[in-house]
């Protein structure tokens, strides 16, 4: 019998109907400016200001069902397949923050075009971007922080039988540690840094810093973990402190090393999500670590030396259950 995902209903609140909800009004604001605004609206910015223009639907369609295709998209991740907390909070800060990013965009393009008789004359999409980013950035993170955390899960039961263990006696003590990083995260992170810097000084839109600023936070979160494994469990935290995941050995149901595909199994590189709900720090392909835990969670780390972590995790598992 499959375990149970939890929390549906506000699953289905944060992740679906919140950013609908958000794009809805956005677009409900839109359209009742239909009398004020230029025919065409300006759609597009370029370093002088408006280069593309079109229909009002045009300038409202895209966005919206952007943002809807993604809610969608994410609700149904985290209700079919949220059974970990952290699976639920990404999907929803992902649905929550890009709706909130879209919908600002929608309307602040708009909002500089009101009275206008041609939208040549539209200001500059700075400022627009600006409060796009500060709002997705604010209202993501809040939703996400709304997602209950996992509630405790313990097991009496024995590890599996088949999982691997290191041959430990009563009372010795044994500790793995490894460090992972992933060159490629640092390269492709510091020419995304390096060209949105660029795209800055030569559009003068100095919101473009803030994101600049954004992406380099996220890099330096997600370039590099530390992995441990002692008589608390698994703790892998990056070198920031967070993103952090511990795993208590009492919901160690069994850990297996395996190699580990970052783009067929998770869709990328970082702290993801994957097939089947399981979440992942994937930093490189190759070994990695697959900790499966009460409650139907997986949560698979790439790192060195994998075997030796998961035959300790589960002989320290298994022995803190024994009678």
């Amino acid at each position: 019998m499959s375990n149970p995902v939890p929390d549906r209903l506000r699953t289905t609140l944060l992740t679906l109907v919140v950013p609908v909800a958000l794009l809805a009004a956005a677009t409900a604001v839109a359209l009742s400016w239909a009398d004020d605004l230029p025919d065409p609206v300006a759609v597009h910015w370029g370093t002088d200001g408006p280069d593309g223009f079109g229909s009002l639907a045009s300038a409202i369609w895209p966005m919206l069902l952007t943002g809807v295709v993604t809610s969608v998209g994410a609700w149904a991740l985290a209700f079919w397949a949220g059974r970990a907390s952290a699976t639920r909070r990404i999907a929803t800060g992902t649905s929550v923050g890009l709706a909130a990013f879209l919908g600002c965009i929608m309307v602040g393009s708009l909002a500089g075009q009101r009275g206008l008789a041609d939208a040549v004359d539209a200001g500059g999409f700075g400022p627009t971007l600006l409060v796009a980013v500060i709002a997705g950035l604010v209202l993501g993170v809040a939703a996400a922080a709304l997602v209950r955390t996992d509630r405790p899960q313990p097991t009496t039961a024995r590890v599996d039988r088949d999982a691997p263990r290191l041959d430990l006696g009563d009372s010795e003590r044994a500790v793995w540690r490894r460090s992972v990083h992933s060159r490629p995260t640092l390269v492709v992170g510091t020419v995304a840094v390096l060209a949105v810097l660029v795209a800055t000084v030569l559009t003068r839109m100095w919101a473009l810093g803030l994101l600049a600023v954004l992406l380099a936070a996220l890099l330096c979160s997600m370039v590099a973990f530390d992995a441990t494994v002692d008589e608390r469990g698994l703790d892998v935290r990056s070198l920031l402190g967070w993103p952090r995941v511990r795993v208590p050995l009492d919901e160690v149901e069994r850990a297996v090393a395996r190699q580990v595909e970052p783009i067929s199994e998770f869709g990328g590189w970082g702290y993801r999500v994957g097939r089947g709900g399981r979440t992942g720090i994937v930093l490189r392909k190759g070994d990695g670590l697959e900790v499966h835990r009460t409650g139907g969670r997986i949560l698979v780390v790439t790192v060195d030396d994998a075997a030796t972590a998961a035959a300790l995790l589960n002989a320290l598992a298994d022995r803190s259950r024994a009678v």
